[in-house]
This record gives structure tokens, sequence and C-alpha cells, in this order.
């Protein structure tokens, strides 16, 4: 059994462990999460290197776990993959193990961004790939952003009324997106599940 949580670590510190593609799109989700990113590894994505991150052009040391809420393991060796996960877990951090997420406490869910909407999709850790073709299918349905910005505006509103009223009006922005999508169920941050 898994359970889905939305962390706010904004404002909290990061290590990326690895230089490559899978470091590269990691790096970029908890930019995007505001946190503060360092990245250890010898040889970085030219992409990667461009990023506002604290760059250390090295191996990974166990002294770079210092004062990191969030530690991602990136390599393409398993060994080490394996011994900063270890090391992270021990220190308390939260771990993705980008080479066995059973070895990690931390997914990454494929994420599409537009306007007000954040859709976020996971597979588990079996079928990545899965998530992420399941999330440009469901960006594909979404409607235009005034659309998305009308929802958005609703759900602020609904979230002012007392408990009763918030929850009829949340159960019906639910029913209004699911409709307009044609999707089975919808679940709103901070609100009706």
């Amino acid at each position: 059994m898994s359970l889905a949580a939305f962390l706010d670590l904004h404002g909290e510190r990061a290590l990326v462990v690895g230089g490559g593609r899978v470091a590269l799109r990691r790096t970029r989700t908890l930019l995007e999460a505001g946190l503060h990113v360092t990245v250890v590894a010898p040889d970085l994505h030219p992409e990667l290197a461009a990023l506002p991150v604290e760059v250390l052009r090295r191996p990974y040391g166990p002294d770079d776990l210092r004062g990191k809420r969030v530690v991602v393991c990136a390599t393409d060796r398993s060994d080490v993959n394996d011994a900063v996960a270890a090391g992270a877990r021990a220190a308390g951090a939260l771990v993705s193990h980008a080479g066995d997420a059973a070895k990690g406490n931390l997914r990454f869910p494929a994420v599409t961004r537009r306007g007000a909407v954040q859709v976020a999709v996971s597979s588990g850790r079996e079928l990545p790939l899965l998530a992420q073709a399941l999330g440009e299918r469901v960006a594909g349905l979404l409607p235009a952003e005034a659309t998305l910005d009308a929802w958005a505006a609703r759900r602020e509103q609904a979230l002012t009324l007392p408990a009763a009223e918030r929850e009829q009006g949340l159960a019906g922005l639910r029913a209004d997106i699911r409709a307009a999508l044609g999707l089975p169920d919808v679940r709103l941050a901070g609100g009706a599940a």
C-alpha cells in the first residue's frame, strides 16, 4: 500500500547526486518546488550545469548530506546510489532512488502545469514511463487557461465558506470538472477528497 502526500518543502535544501538526464529532470522539479539544490557529480549534463544550483564537480562524499532535507540518488552506478540512499535515510532525509524506488521514500510523479492547474500522475514505482504517458494524456484534456482560472477561483471561493457550504461548493466543482474532462474522479487539493 502507498500513500500519496503533497509536501511543501519550499526553502529546504536538497542534494542531487548525479549529473545525467534523470538528475536534470529531478533537479528541475526540485527547483520548481522552491528548494535550494546542490548537485554533486564529476560530469554534468549541459542543461543541468546552466540551472541555478550549487554545483560540486567531484564524486559524492558522505559529508554532502549535511543539512539536506531531500536527497536524490541519480548516478549510473547502483552501488553509489545505494550508499547515498542508505546514508540519507540514516540522516532522516527524504530519499529518491532513481534506480530502485523501493530503496527510497520519495517518488517524483509526472507533473503537468497549465495556468492555475497542476496535474500529478504516478503509477507507482513499477511503471514510471506509464505515469509520464498518462500525464501527457491528461494534459491534452485540459481546457483553455481561462476555464482553469475560473475553476481555481471557484475553489478559492468555496474554501472561504463554512464547512457544509464549502463541501457542497467543492463537490459541485468536482462534478463540473469530471464532466468537462470525462474523468471518473477528481481530487481537489485542500478540499473534499
